[in-house]
């Protein structure tokens, strides 16, 4: 809708006066398609509009996702969806939804949708499911209505962060605890032996084998995750997701290792195989962390600039030298000082395959800076978004994509899709 009013107030007079090179609203699909990154729309003359350069992204990086998982309640959402920026005018003046008078249009489509949806497990368990912002191109967790919900009906809240602790769990602290008003208890570090020797250098086709050695030097990984708990002042319950060929000596191999390196406990978790039978002595470790005190604090201080947030996370969580800003980003930077924005909270987006920008850097690397393109503002979600290294907010479809393996066999029923 949002998209659609921008290029219709253009198309018919364009009153406002919006400059087309200044537009920043993306498109949104949601499907990975790299070809729509950065396209050319409004061809085949005038009645198809303006011939201008736009793009996609996909449906759980789009700034509306955000909005809905941050807003408040229906009046919270509505502000922030006409504070939404899409362009400028030939001044330089900021333009927004509210501006092309879509906003309410947009709450109105929403009005249901904001309402947490109440699932439940294979036992039955609660579950409130609701938004879906990934953790590397957006800022990771559910909607703050529904962590207010659950919190309201029950002793014990666990929400869970996109990816690991330099992703979905920082932005949980420094974004939605932030906007929310929450203060954690405590934060549970999930990790496997197979991927701990993964990151300490072991073939893929070979994990499932012992190797003391491997997870050793892949406990460096998970020491840099329990530093990055740590630093926000939070007791680590490190939980330890049980494969078959997980060995005895491993697993104590992990535990002596990853208390040393600062966690409160460590607890394997079966609970794929034995449901929640499986997970019980998880949940009395979490209670018992939770029953500690502790000293949760922000990274950074209210009101820290765009590049004080982003070298606090990049040298303190992410391990890096410092930080490169392409002059796209310094430019970036300046005008978003200009909009006001220059004190808001920073959203990362970064590779989630490893602690720096680059995927094949593995286990805890060192002696690398971290390269920003690029910072676009999400005015009505109230963060700017910094573009680290290759990252896009519209991904692609790999070699072997998933859809290979679906299909309808002959009774008409689908097959392949787990």
């Amino acid at each position: 809708l949002l998209s659609a009013a921008l290029d219709a107030s253009i198309y018919h007079g364009n009153t406002l006066g919006i400059d087309p090179q200044s537009i920043t609203w993306p498109r949104t699909i949601d499907m990975n398609d790299r070809e729509l990154r950065s396209i050319v729309a409004g061809l085949g003359g005038r009645a198809h509009g303006y011939p201008r350069q736009d793009g996609f992204v996909i449906t759980a990086a789009s700034e509306v996702m955000a909005v809905f998982a941050l807003a408040s309640d229906l009046q919270d959402l509505r502000a922030r969806l006409g504070r939404i920026v899409v362009a400028s005018t030939h001044d330089g003046v900021p333009v927004t939804a509210d501006d092309l008078r879509a906003g309410g249009a947009m709450t109105v489509i929403m009005k249901d949708a904001i309402k947490p949806n109440l699932v439940q497990t294979l036992e039955g368990q609660p579950v409130l499911a609701h938004a879906g912002p990934f953790g590397n191109i957006a800022h990771a967790n559910n909607s703050i209505l529904a962590d207010r919900v659950a919190l309201k009906l029950a002793d014990y809240v666990v929400t869970e962060g996109g990816f690991a602790s330099d992703l979905g769990f920082q932005k949980f602290c420094d974004i939605v605890c932030r906007f929310g008003g929450f203060t954690p208890s405590a934060a549970v570090l999930v990790t496997t032996i197979r991927a701990t020797k993964s990151h300490g250098g072991m073939a893929f086709a070979d994990l499932g084998n012992e190797d003391l050695d491997a997870l050793r030097r892949g406990i460096d990984n998970l020491s840099a995750h329990i530093s990055i708990v740590r630093q926000y002042g939070l007791p680590c319950v490190v939980s330890i997701n049980n494969f078959p060929n997980d060995t005895e000596a491993e697993v104590e191999l992990i535990r002596e290792l990853a208390v040393g390196a600062g966690a409160e406990t460590v607890v394997v978790n079966r609970a794929f195989a034995q449901g929640g039978e499986g997970a019980i002595e998880l949940a009395e470790a979490v209670v018992k962390a939770c029953d500690q005190p502790n000293s949760f604090d922000f990274l950074t201080p209210e009101g820290a600039g765009l590049k004080e947030q982003i070298e606090a996370i990049a040298t303190r969580l992410y391990g890096a030298e410092g930080v490169d800003y392409f002059p796209q980003a310094e430019k970036d930077i300046a005008r978003m000082g200009e909009l006001g924005f220059g004190s808001v909270p920073v959203c990362m987006a970064k590779t989630h395959l490893s602690l720096s920008h680059d995927p094949l850097m593995l286990n805890r690397p060192s002696g690398f800076r971290l390269p920003v393109r690029g910072v676009v503002p999400s005015a009505g979600a109230g963060f700017v978004v910094a573009l680290c290294g290759d990252m896009q907010r519209m991904p692609g479809l790999g070699r072997t994509p998933a859809f290979h393996n679906v299909d309808i066999d002959d009774d008409g029923l689908t097959v392949g899709l787990f």
